[in-house]
């Protein structure tokens, strides 16, 4: 199988044979596997994988089992970046464990979570927080019982650099990183307040770009779903040059970024696509992302996030052994892990793994608004 990679895939792609780990694989040896592909199947086989399935990717607290969650979305990159990068010719192992694993840090609340889960993090010390950062602190520091899953350098820079919010025409790869660059290049982001790192390989490159892909055009049809837009809202050069509906955009916008990639040692759009993007961004987060209609409960969640953030600040403090975050957390992680971080650092992790339900559960009945338990 590496004999056949070194072959047939393209001199720009990463080969399976120089992943790099921290620590020696023991655990399989060689076997049939490949390391790209252990890494993907590890990442399944996660519990924060498992948590995707009641994560908010945009629309929180709205009943309707056709809106995209997140664990779609993850399945949506995936795909997106496996095709562009078979027709690349690029490591499809690599491109699918990247892809699966890039939102595993996402807090409960999708974005707006994140933002008010930074807020208290700063607030108590612990710096920014970044759901690219805590996929890594899950993925290394948290699985297993604080083990992690020895992946390779490359997965994981390809998850914490695949931020798809920050528009490029074009990415470079930074080629050569050492898990010393990646270490260094954490401790940069957790005092960023927007961090925006290149990936290492061809194939991260891909992964940030479909990552832009893949929601842009499926939240539009979420949102005409909830009747919050028509696609005749759309802007004339979008729907011109990139279509009316999520098939056609994906269609486009792949097909453009592999005719301007191929044989190039970057992946990127046309000037004319990069433009037409970027507008439909803009679109997207003034019509969508930042309507009210979906934004009117986030007062309510924000509430929650200090409650919960504070409460189990106490708890660890007072050493509360039936906490939540002693029964559910941290009785079932190594004595390292509590040696090697302070109690906003935990309180932190243990938020940030929730699922949108068991947080909503962890709040006193007296102070959750009566509209969630309608839902």
């Amino acid at each position: 199988m590496d004999l056949r990679e070194n072959k047939f895939l393209s001199p720009l792609a990463a080969l399976s044979a120089n992943a790099v780990r921290r620590c020696k694989d023991f655990r399989h040896g060689k076997g049939y596997r490949q390391s790209f592909s252990r890494d993907a199947d590890r990442i399944l086989n996660s519990m924060a994988y498992a948590r995707y399935i009641d994560k908010t990717q945009v629309f929180s607290l709205i009943k309707n089992d056709h809106l995209t969650s997140r664990s779609i979305h993850v399945q949506l990159v995936s795909r997106i970046a496996r095709t562009i990068g078979r027709y690349l010719g690029l490591n499809e192992d690599l491109i699918e464990a990247a892809s699966l694993g890039h939102d595993i840090g996402h807090p409960p609340f999708g974005h707006d979570g994140e933002k008010f889960l930074s807020a208290l993090t700063r607030e108590y010390g612990a710096g920014y927080f970044h759901h690219n950062l805590q996929s890594i602190q899950f993925l290394e520091k948290i699985e297993r019982r604080g083990q992690g899953w020895n992946l390779s350098l490359q997965t994981l820079d390809a998850i914490v650099c695949h931020n798809g919010e920050i528009h490029q025409k074009k990415i470079k790869p930074h080629w050569n990183k050492t898990f010393k660059d990646f270490d260094s290049m954490l401790k940069t982001m957790e005092f960023k307040k927007k961090p925006d790192s290149v990936p290492m390989t061809m194939e991260g490159c891909v992964v940030k770009i479909s990552d832009t892909i893949s929601y842009i055009g499926r939240d539009m049809e979420d949102a005409v779903r909830l009747k919050l837009i028509e696609r005749r809202d759309i802007p004339e050069k979008c729907l011109r040059l990139l279509g009316k509906t999520n098939g056609t955009i994906v269609y486009n916008l792949v097909t453009n970024v592999i005719s301007n990639s191929l044989h190039n040692p970057y992946i990127c759009f046309s000037l004319d696509i990069s433009e037409a993007l970027l507008e439909l961004k803009k679109f997207n987060y003034d019509r969508i992302y930042l309507n009210p209609k979906i934004k009117e409960h986030l007062g309510s969640i924000k509430d929650m996030f200090r409650f919960l953030f504070e409460k189990y600040l106490d708890d660890l403090e007072k050493e509360n052994r039936n906490s939540p975050i002693f029964k559910d957390y941290l009785e079932g992680l190594s004595r390292e892990y509590q040696l090697n971080h302070a109690n906003c650092q935990i309180v932190r992790d243990f938020i940030a793994g929730m699922t949108d339900s068991y947080f909503i559960d962890k709040i006193p009945g007296r102070l959750r608004p009566e509209y969630i338990d309608k839902i």
